[in-house]
């Protein structure tokens, strides 16, 4: 059975990951060979489809691919999807979840809530998020991954 601590150390693994990938913005090789460690190691593109939807992407909003999710990561010249900016070489300081519910099974695990990441100047950006993760070899892969920006209303001009 998977715990909700395994969830509690695959969401800040991958929080400490896309802050290290920022960290790595101006060493270009180091950053591309770390993100595809970080997407080897966190998701679960091996096994099948991986359910990506990134929040900041309007042209090519679901992304299959590892290929597709570096493109969203870090971008650059050769990225897959020509709308990336690069989300995570921000570059980020920290990322916190606050999770609304944690579902648990015995090889699967469901998070949603919401994640913020902090900008060098102390700013939090707050991201809705769902993850989904499949047990492989002891370790949790997520299998999905869907973030969004919060709805807001917008009051019409009077």
């Amino acid at each position: 059975m998977i715990t909700k601590e395994q969830v509690l150390a695959a969401q800040e693994n991958w929080g400490n990951g896309v802050v290290k990938i920022g960290s790595l913005k101006e060493e270009r090789t180091n950053c591309v060979n770390f993100t595809s460690e970080f997407l080897d190691d966190l998701y679960a593109f091996e096994l099948g489809t991986v359910l990506f939807k990134p929040t900041k992407c309007e042209v090519e909003q679901f992304r299959p691919s590892k290929a597709e999710a570096q493109s969203y990561f870090i971008a650059g010249d050769d990225r897959a999807c020509k709308e990336d900016k690069g989300f995570a070489i921000q570059p980020w300081t920290k990322v916190r979840f606050e999770n609304a519910g944690i579902i648990l099974q015995e090889d699967r695990a469901i998070a949603m809530g919401n994640y913020f990441f902090t900008t060098v100047e102390g700013d939090e950006a707050k991201v809705e998020y769902t993850f989904g993760y499949k047990l492989v070899d002891g370790k949790l892969k997520i299998d999905l991954h869907h973030s969004s920006f919060p709805y807001k209303i917008e009051v019409p001009a009077v």
